[in-house]
């Protein structure tokens, strides 16, 4: 070989030897980390039923307000009332004034007995409010004492389900109205104890304006028959009877014998 090519070919490798250099230093840096792209868990939310705190929303009238927070210790189930309110419940299509009370239970749980407040919830159909007033009465108390609902804040007010709730009030047509309560518990602090009370011996006074008072009847008549002169007395139905208090009238000269039959037909005999 000549001396010329030997060169040349030392000259070619030194530059192959030269280019695959960088390369390598190239391969020696290290990688960068690929940071795993994070996938976020989709959140889910308990899906709540439309009325599903209907009874909760309802103030409980008349009950203590140190028991008002017992209310929460156990889950009371009121999806009866709910479905009350469904397609082909009783009250679907209706409108319905609710308001609830409280009833004290001697209960046996986990051995021991524990007096608990059992919440009641009234529904009353009626197409306006049955009552804008309130009774307040007790055994402590000489009468029974009718007042405005709002004297005690209080006052009938629509019920907004969870999927309503943000729209306007007055666009609703609600048929559902709850009594409610805006006396904030802070404030009872400044009042006097008998105020306090007051809220305590609540309960809703209704009456009915369709149906006529329910008086006893009596049974006494007062009659004025038309004779010369004319007999006016009482006949007690109860106490007297015809036939002797028709002679009695005779016997007296207040009527004849022949009069006897049309008094007995016009005034008595019904």
């Amino acid at each position: 070989m000549k001396k010329g090519t030997k060169r040349k070919s030392a000259a070619a490798a030194k530059t192959k030897e030269e280019e695959q250099q960088p390369h390598q230093e190239e391969a020696k840096k290290p990688k960068r980390a690929k940071t795993a792209k994070v996938v976020s868990e989709p959140e889910y939310f308990d899906d709540h039923r439309e009325l599903e705190d209907l009874w909760k929303q309802v103030f409980p009238v008349g009950t203590e307000w140190d028991q008002l927070d017992l209310l929460s210790e156990y889950k009371w189930n009121f999806k009866n009332l709910e479905d009350a309110f469904e397609e082909g419940g009783v009250l679907h299509g209706r409108k319905v004034y609710l308001f609830s009370v409280t009833e004290p239970q001697l209960l046996f749980m986990n051995g021991q007995s524990k007096v608990t407040c059992i919440p009641v919830v009234v529904a009353v159909v009626s197409p306006f409010p049955p009552s804008n007033k309130i009774g307040i009465n007790s055994v402590q108390r000489e009468a029974e004492e009718i007042v405005d609902m709002k004297q005690m804040k209080m006052d009938w007010v629509p019920y907004i389900p969870y999927g309503k709730r943000g729209a306007s009030v007055e666009r609703l047509n609600s048929q559902i109205f709850i009594l409610s309560c805006v006396q904030r518990r802070a404030g009872l602090k400044h009042m006097k104890e008998d105020r306090v009370k007051k809220f305590e011996y609540c309960l809703p006074y209704f009456y009915h304006p369709f149906r006529e008072d329910e008086t006893e009847q009596s049974t006494i008549v007062d009659i004025m028959f038309p004779a010369e002169p004319p007999v006016v007395c009482e006949f007690d139905w109860e106490m007297d009877e015809l036939e002797e208090f028709t002679n009695e009238l005779i016997a007296s000269e207040e009527l004849t014998e022949d009069q006897k039959d049309e008094f007995k037909v016009k005034n008595i005999i019904k």
